[in-house]
């Protein structure tokens, strides 16, 4: 039997306890929050009140803070390309006809509203450049998007595992900053998007937790796989108007390390992480080859830690187009 056929066969065993993991793990759309539970009301007589008044509350928030808000709304933006990607993976119906693709279809629905949110509060805090910042969506959206995964589910499950907290991380970050500098309302909403992310982290862990329990050298060879290829972000091919791929994504990186939102050494916590939560170190009944990759990945987080030791992050900020200290 081919690698092939016993991914599907995996992928149609999953399937069965899908509905489950929608009702673990999603939420029901009239009963999660929407982004105008914590945006100015634009029927409300104070609505403008409301929007001066979140300017003022704007005007605090430094440069690198924009910077990483902006980088991670436009990842959120994305979310056409996600969606798009996910319906390729082997064993999702890509007319959206299976329980796979409906899982899909919902778990982009709520990651949807992150985007949204976000793009509004930018826009309603007059300090961003709004069309620079739609050019860099559009393009991150245009752009090839390629993550090392291909049509494999084991290796997209590790990838979204991965991603998920990475952006829990982020985003909860970014609201504990905001709550610093007095601004409750990004704080809120920020945290309820991280909310949304350890979710969809845990669902995808639990994927691949099953996984590990069917096919347990397979799952262990596509763990290494993505770990040797290392987790790339999905707005890696991010960049402004006028700029190569790529480019505005390392300046953004440099903004979000420089404020501690998401560091290397958080990149290493996660793969600790992960090894932890799937128990790596007690999987039996692995072939020769995934003992080895066992091994391999047991010891990776330490390498990757005395790498991350020697990363040099730039003092100075890159001037983006999206927003510039002058207009702060």
């Amino acid at each position: 039997m081919s690698v092939l056929q016993t991914r599907l066969e995996v992928m149609k065993f999953l399937e069965k306890n899908i509905e489950e993991s929608v009702n673990n793990y999603l939420m029901p759309v009239e009963k999660i929050w929407q982004p105008s539970d914590f945006l100015p009301d634009s029927q409300n007589e104070n609505f403008f009140d409301e929007v001066k008044e979140l300017q003022e509350l704007a005007k605090d928030l430094p440069y690198d803070f924009w910077i990483t808000l902006i980088g991670d709304t436009i990842t959120e933006e994305a979310l056409p390309t996600y969606e798009s990607w996910l319906m390729t993976v082997e064993g999702i119906d890509q007319i959206g006809a299976n329980s796979w693709a409906s899982w899909v279809r919902q778990w982009t629905a709520e990651e949807n509203r992150h985007g949204d949110v976000l793009n509004k509060y930018l826009y309603l805090s007059g300090r961003i450049n709004m069309r620079e910042v739609e050019i860099s969506t559009q393009y991150l959206i245009a752009d090839a998007f390629d993550i090392g995964t291909g049509a494999d589910p084991y290796k997209n499950f590790v990838y979204t595992s991965f991603q998920e907290l990475a952006t829990y991380i982020s985003h909860n970050r970014v609201s504990q900053l905001a709550k610093k500098h007095g601004e409750k309302r990004l704080a809120k909403m920020c945290k309820m998007i991280a909310g949304d992310e350890m979710r969809h982290h845990n669902a995808y862990s639990d994927f691949v937790d099953q996984i590990f329990k069917v096919d347990p050298s397979q799952m262990m060879l596509a763990f290494l796989h993505m770990m040797k290829l290392k987790i790339v972000m999905p707005a890696h091919m991010l960049r402004e108007s006028g700029e190569s791929i790529g480019l505005a994504f390392e300046h953004f990186s440099d903004c979000a390390q420089r404020i501690g939102v998401y560091t290397a050494q958080d990149y290493v916590d996660i793969m600790q992480k992960l090894l932890d939560r799937w128990e790596i170190g007690k999987i039996s009944n692995l072939t020769d080859e995934a003992e080895k990759a066992r091994d391999y990945l047991m010891k990776l987080p330490a390498r990757m830690a005395k790498v991350s030791e020697r990363l040099v992050i730039p003092a100075e900020s890159h001037l983006f187009k999206w927003v510039t200290p002058a207009t702060l």
